[in-house]
């Protein structure tokens, strides 16, 4: 298999190796779930293997938990961690202020829970995951199967009184059948085009009964770190309000990366 990167996969790959930085020995780490958090995830194996670091993880899908362990990171559950030092996940679009939609990869629920039970959150992600205004990505929630279809309903009569450009509803399917996430719930995407009040739409939202979750993390991120295809990164810290540029010299391995892919 070739070890050329895509331009894309290389922006991936820079962010996470940049956002490995920010773990030390001994630490209890939230690992998201995802594409580029799967790079991070595999660099983190790599510095554990060759480094010696010695973490302990937990992970937000049963993808990112066969992967951990696949490299040789200690795998805990949130329940044995009690609370995290920090935790690191990716974003489907991220806004000037740092806040998220999350949910792309079904997992949405679980890195909630984990990246609100950590010292801080630190995510990684391309350039082309950052936007002015949320809403271009559909915003994912999670519902319970029973009486799907009503809370479906629920959902599209209160976007009618939200500030925002769409309101199709659907449910995410997994080929012919519907998907499930691993808490055995549906996702319905909200197609919005654009959010006008986030942290009122999450609000309200939470509020349907049947919604266990969506997809606006709010306030949670501290810090969002950049790929670039060149490999430039981009630091941009929303506590400390600092914005710093660095960039890597990508060195392309077959044995550790070729396999990765979005």
């Amino acid at each position: 298999m070739s070890s050329e990167l895509s331009p894309i996969d290389k922006a991936k790959f820079v962010a996470a190796k940049q956002a490995t930085q920010y773990v030390e020995d001994g630490m209890k780490v939230g690992l998201g779930t995802g594409s580029t958090a799967a790079w991070l995830v595999k660099c983190l194996g790599e510095m554990v293997e060759n480094d010696g670091l010695k973490i302990r993880g937990v992970p937000t899908s049963s993808r990112t938990a066969e992967l951990a362990r696949d490299v040789g990171i200690e795998v805990i559950s949130l329940d044995e961690a009690k609370w995290l030092d920090l935790t690191i996940d990716g974003a489907d679009e991220f806004d000037g202020n740092l806040n998220l939609i999350k949910g792309g990869g079904g997992a949405l629920l679980q890195e909630k829970i984990v990246a609100t039970a950590s010292d801080q959150m630190v995510v990684i992600a391309d350039a082309a995951k950052s936007v002015e205004t949320l809403g271009a990505f559909p915003l994912p929630i999670e519902v319970i199967p029973f009486g799907w279809q009503t809370t479906k309903m629920l959902v599209e009569e209160t976007l009618i009184g939200m500030d925002v450009l769409g309101r199709t509803v659907s449910l995410r399917m997994n080929g012919d059948a519907p998907y499930y996430t691993d808490e055995g719930n549906h996702i319905l995407d909200l197609h919005l085009n654009r959010i006008g009040h986030a942290r009122q739409l999450s609000l309200v939202i939470n509020q349907i009964p049947g919604v266990v979750e969506n997809g606006l993390f709010i306030d949670i991120c501290d810090v969002v770190v950049i790929g670039h295809g060149d490999g430039r990164v981009e630091v941009r810290d929303i506590n400390e309000g600092t914005v710093e540029e660095s960039r890597f010299d990508i060195i392309e391995k077959d044995n550790l990366f070729a396999d990765l892919s979005d």
